[in-house]
């Protein structure tokens, strides 16, 4: 250990005279410095002016011997980038908290020091500091807690609390300086007060803030003073942070900055000696601004990306999928080693710059502090990565199509015929009428300015689409009902991938395209390539779905409910569109319906149990029916839901306003339903369906399970023993759900009259062909040989065989094949109607055929090579459950 000092102190005495007067200045702590205990070192550092109750003169004392300790502890390797710059952060809170107190004290020694609150921005914010940093805070007080004198006006005492602080930390002295203190980053610096009441700094990030002031405060934290006071400016201002819709004008924001960074400082732009490490294309700024872009496009929708952390913000991008952890990989070892050196060139005089020496021998002096040979290898060390960095950062502003479309009429549709429009003047007419100004979403400049940005390759687009006619005029309703058209732009326009999908999206799917109407933030969850990915677990999704940010309630929940679930059913369409398998996605839409109840039932029993307590031994359950039960929906589906509670109906709860169990499960049910239809601002979710449950409509919407396990035993129509085979506990403990299977298997498996049932069942199915026809012979669920033939089909057979009680009826059809029940066949012809059925919900949502643009793409949802061959294979699919289906039902038939 003591070679490794000796070597190091003769670095650090050769190449960097501050570091070696600070040794000499507090030789205690150089002398444990000598051991390599750097933990007993910083504990020196930190009482060298123990006693000392000048704090000008203590915290500059603290601050040289902490520089000295952080200095020879990354110098030898023994820490790392984060704890040198976090060492060198928390310093910074502890001497604005110092100075802050100090400065109070002295002006209102008696009263209570809150109502000031000191923002860390910057690299003081995210607790990166470098060794000869300024901090930047921003001042806040409130006028309503601050001490002030009796006729001091407490805005000129925040500013002299503000003024005096700063001072405390930057005066130069003969044991130097704490910090540069830099109070330029607040509102209108020019024209405002240092220090600057909460309410109208909320006011000003709220209406007037500007694209540089958003990034800004990826970073801010409340550091000193008032914290309560913070944390509340920083919730009032977090939704003009966090933008709920992917911000893409932040590229447009940051990359101005970099611009104006870029030829600010073109000196220090080519790399070489000279190079600006922090400010030079490939530099520091342009890691951090990578990271920050992404940051403010996805933070909005996704929490886990929010840290102010440079290197955390690259990591947690990558792993969510922002963009590939290679990047994520490279561009933090960049970052480790642009600090590094940038560290050293301040330890060498503790100047504040990041620029490598022009001088060789200034240049060779550099080099060697950090332990290379000469310059030469300081250079050829950072050369690789500051390239592959600038090479990066260029992508964010790719080069735009600069052929503009023309203003000139007979120019415009030339320019539209030569793009591949078989007629121009649909287009023409929709172009013209976007560049009119009479539409809403188009009438400011910076609107029109980033439609013409994008015009030229979305209309290349639009004109290779399917359907070109349908999908202009899908999106020119689309643009008349947004509100705002900039960042929709501005969307596309980043990421033209995403202008064909588009095109697909109106040309194929009106449902789609009329969900987009409604909400253009659609579009933005599928710009990550997760987007097509089947959804996670329910468990998983669920989880997702209820989390809420610091101060959001119950209220934001149903609404955040309905985004996250519209965004996830908007992205399966939008698989399905692109050729995912509709089985597989009906299963998603099912999941993701499945974690919207588990979400919203156990937020509105928690809201509900708060104003009347719990049940004893009592629970809510909810049982899914139908399509819902089976485990595939398609995008239109309802919800077929019945509520059950466990427990004693006698019980009462035990809140301040108690309830007996039946009136509290009923009452909790009805407020389920609630939170699962209603519309609220952020649109509906699902149509919820509760008249199968016992007694139908008119009986209670929840009775006890032992009621319901009695109805079914004693009261139950067959019919509802034919539901029964599709239900599904949803919601409720592990228990109960295991008590409602056993209820639901005794029911389903009990002896009974087979030939009883199978008439009524009959009976049934012909009622629904008299009452409810079906639209046309794509109608594939209604016609004659369709999808309700093949569930009465298979529910029949359920029961005269006393088995394959699976509510998923795909699952069920192949236990019944197997066991030699029914014919093979009829598992292909499940499939393919239940495709088409998934498909024609998006495509043609009336059950009508397809417009002949679709039908390519239907066909292939289908698993078919045509059109043609699609509709062989349906008809022999309806022919072969038709066949079948007749056979069973014939002997049960009613004669005339």
């Amino acid at each position: 250990m003591a070679k490794d000092w000796a070597d190091l102190e003769a670095r650090i005495r050769a190449h960097s005279p501050f570091l070696a007067r600070l040794m000499d200045r507090f030789p205690a702590v150089t002398e444990i410095l000598a051991t390599g205990d750097y933990d007993a070192a910083m504990g020196a550092a930190r009482a060298v002016a123990e006693g000392d109750d000048n704090v000008t003169r203590s915290l500059r004392r603290r601050r040289g011997a902490l520089a000295l300790v952080t200095a020879a502890a990354d110098l030898s390797g023994a820490w790392g980038l984060d704890r040198v710059t976090r060492t060198l952060s928390d310093f910074a809170d502890e001497a604005l908290e110092e100075a802050l107190q100090t400065a109070m004290a002295e002006r209102y020694p008696d009263a209570e020091r809150r109502g000031f609150v000191v923002l860390a921005l910057g690299k003081h914010g995210s607790r990166e500091l470098n060794y000869s940093s300024d901090i930047d805070p921003i001042l806040l007080y409130d006028p309503t807690t601050l001490p002030h004198g009796e006729r001091e006006d407490v805005a000129d005492a925040a500013v002299r609390i503000g003024r005096r602080m700063s001072e405390l930390l930057t005066a130069r002295d003969g044991d130097g300086y704490v910090f540069r203190v830099d109070l330029r980053l607040r509102p209108s610096p020019e024209a405002t007060p240092i220090a600057l009441p909460v309410e109208a700094a909320i006011g000003y990030y709220e209406s007037t803030a500007l694209g540089w002031e958003q990034a800004a405060f990826i970073r801010a934290r409340p550091a000193a003073g008032d914290i309560a006071l913070g944390d509340y400016f920083m919730q009032a201002i977090r939704p003009f942070v966090w933008r709920r819709s992917l911000d893409f004008s932040a590229i447009d924001a940051i990359t101005d900055i970099s611009q104006r960074i870029r030829d600010h400082y073109a000196q220090g732009q080519a790399f070489g000696p000279g190079y600006d490490l922090k400010r030079g294309r490939g530099g520091i700024r342009e890691v951090e601004f990578f990271a920050q872009v992404h940051q403010l496009i996805h933070g909005g929708r996704n929490p886990a990306l929010r840290s102010g952390n440079t290197r955390e913000a690259l990591a947690a991008l990558a792993q969510a999928g922002v963009f590939e952890p290679e990047i994520s990989a490279r561009l933090d070892e960049a970052y480790v080693l642009f600090r590094t050196i940038e560290h050293r060139l301040q330890m060498v005089e503790d100047r504040q710059t990041h620029e490598l020496p022009k001088q060789a021998e200034a240049l060779d002096n550099v080099a060697r502090l950090h332990g290379l040979e000469d310059g030469a290898a300081l250079l050829d060390l950072l050369r690789p990565d500051v390239e592959w960095v600038g090479r990066n950062y260029d992508r964010l502003t790719p080069e735009q199509d600069k052929a503009d479309l023309s203003h000139d009429e007979e120019k415009l549709k030339s320019q539209l015929s030569e793009m591949g429009f078989a007629d121009a003047e649909t287009p023409f007419a929709r172009i013209t009428r976007w560049r009119s100004g009479t539409i809403r979403a188009l009438r400011s400049a910076p609107a029109r300015e980033a439609l013409e940005e994008l015009l030229p390759g979305l209309m290349r687009t639009l004109a290779k689409a399917p359907d070109p006619d349908r999908a202009l005029n899908r999106l020119d309703d689309m643009i008349g009902r947004l509100p705002s058209a900039i960042n929709f732009f501005k969307l596309l326009a980043a990421r033209p991938g995403l202008v064909e999908l588009l095109a697909e999206i109106l040309s194929h799917a009106p449902t789609l395209a009329d969900a987009l109407g409604r909400r253009a933030e659609l579009l933005d969850g599928l710009i990550d390539t997760s987007a097509f990915d089947p959804p996670p677990s329910v468990e998983v999704l669920a989880q997702q779905f209820a989390q809420l940010e610091p101060g959001e309630d119950y209220q934001m929940l149903l609404d955040r409910v309905r985004q996250r679930v519209g965004d996830r059913r908007f992205a399966l369409g939008a698989q399905i569109v692109r050729g995912s398998d509709p089985l597989e996605v009906g299963r998603g839409y099912a999941r993701v319906a499945e974690a919207a109840i588990e979400a919203l039932g156990a937020a509105t029993a928690a809201e509900f149990e708060a104003q009347h307590g719990k049940v004893p031994g009592g629970e809510l359950m909810i049982i899914a029916l139908g399509r819902m039960g089976g485990g595939v929906l398609t995008h239109a589906s309802d919800l077929d839901l019945v509520y059950l509670f466990t427990g004693d109906f006698m019980t009462e709860s035990d809140g301040p306003k108690p309830l007996g169990a039946t009136q509290y499960f009923n009452r909790l049910g009805q407020r389920i339903t609630n939170a699962l239809s209603v519309s609220t601002a952020a649109g509906p979710l699902y149509e919820v369906d509760t008249r199968l449950r016992p007694s139908g409509a008119q009986g209670l919407l929840a009775v006890s399970l032992d009621s319901f396990a009695k109805y079914q035993r004693e009261d139950a129509w067959d019919w509802e023993h034919l539901a029964l085979t599709r239900a599904r506990p949803v919601f409720g403990s592990p228990q109960a759900r295991k008590a409602l299977n056993a209820i639901l298997a005794e029911t389903l498996e009990r002896p009974r009259d087979f030939d009883d049932l199978a008439r009524h069942a009959v009976k049934m199915r012909a009622d629904i062909v008299k009452h409810k026809p079906p639209v046309g012979e794509m109608d594939v669920k209604l016609v004659s040989g369709g999808l309700v033939d093949l569930e009465f089909l298979i529910h029949i057979s359920q029961f005269r065989h006393g088995m394959a009680f699976d509510p998923d009826l795909g699952k069920a059809l192949a236990e019944l094949v197997e066991a030699g029940h029914l014919p093979s066949d009829l598992i292909a012809a499940h499939d393919l109607i239940t495709r088409y059925l998934v498909v024609s919900r998006l495509v043609s949502p009336k059950s009508t055929e397809p417009r002949e643009a679709s039908r390519e793409l239907v066909a292939r949802a289908c698993g078919m090579e045509s059109w043609g061959a699609l509709l062989d294979s349906y008809a022999h699919a309806r022919q072969s459950v038709r066949d079948t289906w007749n056979a069973l039902a014939a002997p049960f038939e009613e004669k005339p």
